[in-house]
This record gives C-alpha cells, structure tokens and sequence, in this order.
C-alpha cells in the first residue's frame, strides 16, 4: 500500500514538473517596449474592389527613423521601407524607389495609409489617438492589435499578430 501512494506521489511530481515546463510567463507590454517587432500583419481596405494585403513583418527603430521590412508567406522578401528625417525609401525586386515622406511609402507599400507614429506607439501599448483612427490594445499583451480606419471613406481594417 505505502508502495502505491509513493508511485502516486510520484507521478504528481512528474506532472507539475511537465506543466510548469510547458508554462510560459504572460506576455507584458509596456512603455519601455522599443521592439524590434515581427509577425504577420493584414490590411484590408473596403472599396470598391475590397483591397486587401497580408505579410510577415519586422519592424524596428522609431516613427521618426527605423525599417520595415515585408515578407511573403515563404519568408521571401517582398520589400524593405526605411526612413529617416528627410528621406524615405523602397527596396524592392533590386529596385529602390524614394518617397516625400514615412507614410507615403507605407500608403504605397501596403496600399493603405497607416498613422506609423501611432502604430509605434500602439505596439508599446500606448493608446495614441488619431482622427478617423480607433485602435484595439486590449488583445495586446496576447501579442495581437487592431486599428480601424472609419474615417476618410472608405474604412480600412489593420491587424496585427506579434510573434514575440
């Protein structure tokens, strides 16, 4: 009988060791977080044509100087945004376009103008709050975000899946 509980101990022992392995602490976001970024994030633009764009991200640096760079599902690379004060470029199939400004080069690349200093923020949790723009940080420390653009027409939906 003492043989029995033992083994019963045992194999509590074993499972709590086994479930505390797989555990892992909560995400946390906060105002410190500077990144860098990376996951997938779509854009879907309800026009006419219903306009949408998916990729793997990775964004770094800041609204003001950083990267973005774009992958396709197979981690090929389907362009690289950087900007800094006074310069924005595109690197894309060896060709590098330049750009008057940080959101006009992600208006073109992703097809819909994205506020990049609110997105920088809204990664660090910070609800940054921009006209026609409301953003969803509640799902944020689950690694997700979601921005929509009710305002100018047409609405655009922007999602965002971290990975880290």
């Amino acid at each position: 009988m003492r043989l029995g509980a033992c083994w019963k101990w045992w194999l509590v022992a074993c499972a709590a060791v086994l479930a505390a392995g797989c555990a892992s602490p909560p995400r946390t976001v906060s105002g410190q977080d500077s990144g860098p970024w990376s996951g997938r994030l779509a854009i879907q633009v309800e026009d006419n044509q219903r306009e949408s764009f998916s990729a793997g991200f990775e964004l770094k640096g800041s609204a003001t100087a950083g990267e973005l760079a774009l992958y396709n599902p197979l981690g090929g690379t389907l362009a690289v945004l950087d900007w800094a004060p006074g310069k924005a470029t595109m690197r894309s199939n060896d060709q590098t376009r330049e750009f008057e400004s940080v959101d006009s080069l992600v208006a073109h690349a992703t097809g819909a103008a994205i506020p990049v200093a609110a997105l920088f923020d809204w990664l660090r949790g910070i609800d940054t709050l921009v006209p026609g723009w409301q953003a969803d940080l509640s799902l944020l420390p689950q690694g997700r975000l979601r921005a929509q653009r009710l305002q100018p027409p047409p609405p655009a939906d922007l999602r965002v899946v971290l990975d880290r």
